[in-house]
């Protein structure tokens, strides 16, 4: 028979990037007294990887547990970009509630129609919580309106549009459902969740049935399922069946060795979990999203969503420069292959291919962002390689015709830069669907646009706009093939041999363009050293010495002034390089080079497409 479990709750935070999700998770672990008085605790404590806690995203999504009145409130934190999508997606599975968080002046934004749809076709009830309520700006009565008018455009029903709303400031630790009256806590959000979300349900006699809805990876004990116990209930050492919705076949037997559950930050050992439990399981080697524990008497799968497809590859080559193996610690194929595959240990989105050689592998994510999270942790960790010009993966329909992916890109930006915008986006096939003003003199634009069009635009975007600009995008489906698109207006300076940059061949080196290098790098022929001012490529020699002569004259010595070179940070780099190009990744260097490093080749390369 079916119970409802009263002491539980479980809840995701949802929201659009930088919102504020993971500051208002510390918040509520400050509250309900996870930490110690005088414990001393890092700002956004659930972004626990270096690259999360340095671009302030959140990547993967968290688990988290607080307690509350005797009731246990299970959180997960999740990503707001669109490139990590997927782990939204898979998360709703686990709780019965979402906390919808929006900032009270940017409003709704692109992912917050995402994730609320989502949330929505699963029947969620919905808190929102208009956050950043302290901003100079914020505009919390018109943000209400906008979440209202979303709701109706995504069909929800009348329970859904009675959702109750909460007013926050995150950073301060208050909330409060009255804008008239100042709360100095988190307690009013606490008891929302208590009165509106609703506990689990399930049986507590039927066989076990857990889906697990994200991976976890360890050095110690490899992979660990995090899931919700949907019915019955799991022990330790108990048998169950592995079964999954997608693949009818899949059927193994498995014991579960140790079992834990979630508390503030922790991972606690239990020996058993009831229904409505989040928990997290290890000891099974090959355990997948999407695959449900069964008793063996009764193997029944929960139905769990596809996970979204790639939309974007690149090509990860062992390193073949003439300056290869000096800085890495992990150089040969071999070490690129495992590391690789050991990431789809985690990352569900990610596919990893063999190619027609050992040398190179294809890398399929769901977007820029994705994939230079990935090169920047690998070389984090040492590894050293090459990845080719990111590439949109396409499809063809019934007829044959090409299809490709397409995105809706929304853009906010001060009006007297729209102009440019419009134009620049234009050339890339974008095609403005709509155009109306926001608050504060910004300008609302709406594009579908070839995703292949958005590769290497946003470092150009940011300078047309001064900075001042706000690009979102949103994956909505394929389309027709738009036809050619021109990257890169400029070409590259190359350098002419291998050796030294010296301030003498660099300084005549800058009047041809924007450099990338500054003296006493060293450089080898084909390795792209700077941007030329024009459209074609041109080779130089920056290793060149000044001749010595004996005739003396008054202006001779003067010292040589170069400009700064410009350095290009990961994705800038990646933004920049064209389709004939590699960018070398080491643990201390990025390099961009030619793919055929031998000038006489590649101009016999260069005829032979044209």
């Amino acid at each position: 028979m079916k119970q409802t479990r009263n002491n539980v709750r479980n809840v995701a935070i949802i929201a659009h990037v930088d919102h504020g999700k993971t500051t208002l998770v510390d918040e509520l672990l400050k509250q309900s007294g996870v930490f110690r008085e005088n414990q001393e605790v890092a700002e956004r404590v659930m972004d626990s990887n270096a690259i999360e806690r340095e671009r302030g995203i959140t990547i993967l999504s968290k688990n988290t547990a607080v307690m509350y009145k005797n009731t246990k409130i299970n959180i997960i934190d999740t990503p707001g970009h669109a490139d990590f999508g997927g782990e939204v997606e898979r998360v709703l599975k686990m709780v019965n509630g979402v906390i919808l968080v929006v900032d009270a002046f940017e409003g709704v934004m692109p992912q917050t129609k995402f994730v609320l749809k989502k949330a929505l076709s699963l029947n969620l009830p919905v808190i929102v919580c208009i956050n950043k309520i302290d901003r100079p700006e914020a505009r919390p009565e018109e943000v209400i309106d906008e979440v209202l008018e979303l709701f109706i455009d995504l069909d929800a029903n009348e329970k859904q549009l009675d959702c109750p709303f909460v007013f926050a400031s995150a950073k301060a630790g208050t909330a409060t459902l009255d804008l008239n009256n100042e709360n100095g806590n988190m307690i009013p959000l606490f008891e929302t969740i208590l009165n509106y979300i609703p506990a689990p349900v399930g049986d507590p006699d039927a066989g076990t049935q857990v889906l697990i809805s994200t991976i976890d990876y360890n050095e110690y004990v490899g992979r660990i399922g995090v899931g919700k116990v949907d019915n019955g209930s799991v022990k330790v050492n108990q048998e169950v069946v592995i079964v999954n919705h997608h693949d009818p076949d899949k059927q193994k037997k498995v014991k579960i060795s140790k079992l834990y559950e979630f508390d503030g930050l922790n991972k606690v050992e239990v020996q058993e979990a009831g229904f409505g439990s989040i928990v997290a399981i290890s000891g099974i080697a090959d355990i997948h999203i999407g695959d449900t524990l069964c008793s063996p008497e009764n193997p029944k799968p929960i139905p769990f969503q596809k996970i979204s497809e790639p939309t974007i590859a690149m090509q990860f080559i062992v390193n073949d420069s003439p300056l290869a193996g000096q800085e890495g610690k992990y150089v040969t194929s071999r070490h690129l292959r495992d590391r690789l595959f050991r990431e789809l240990n985690t990352d569900v989105s990610l596919r990893v291919e063999e190619t027609d050689t050992t040398e190179a592998f294809k890398v399929s994510g769901r977007g820029e962002l994705h994939l230079s999270v990935l090169i920047e942790n690998m070389r984090r960790e040492g590894y050293e390689f090459a990845v080719s010009k990111a590439e949109v993966l396409y499809k063809e329909d019934e007829n044959g015709k090409k299809l490709e992916p397409m995105e809706l890109a929304y853009v906010d930006v001060p009006e007297e830069f729209s102009g440019t915008v419009i134009e620049k986006l234009s050339t890339r096939k974008g095609e403005l669907i709509s155009m109306g003003t926001v608050s504060g003199g910004y300008t609302r634009l709406e594009f579908s646009i070839p995703a292949r069009g958005l590769i290497g635009y946003r470092g150009e975007f940011m300078t047309d706009t001064k900075g001042n600009g706000i690009l979102n995008t949103v994956f909505n489906g394929y389309g027709p093939y738009k036809g050619d698109i021109a990257y890169r207006k400029q070409g590259s300076l190359i350098a002419f041999e291998a050796g030294e940059a010296i301030t003498y061949g660099l300084y005549n080196a800058q009047e041809r363009g924007t450099l990338f290098i500054g003296p006493g790098e060293k450089v080898y022929g084909g390795m792209v050293v700077g941007q030329n001012g024009r459209g074609e490529d041109i080779e130089l020699n920056v290793c060149k010495k000044k001749q010595l002569t004996n005739t003396r004259s008054s202006s001779a010595d003067e010292a040589l002034r170069l400009t700064p070179p410009k350095i290009l940070s990961l994705e800038q780099a990646l933004d920049f390089i064209d389709t004939d190009e590699l960018l070398e990744v080491t643990p201390k260097s990025l390099r961009i080079r030619k793919k055929i490093l031998d000038p006489t080749l590649r101009k016999r390369a260069g005829f032979k497409k044209a």
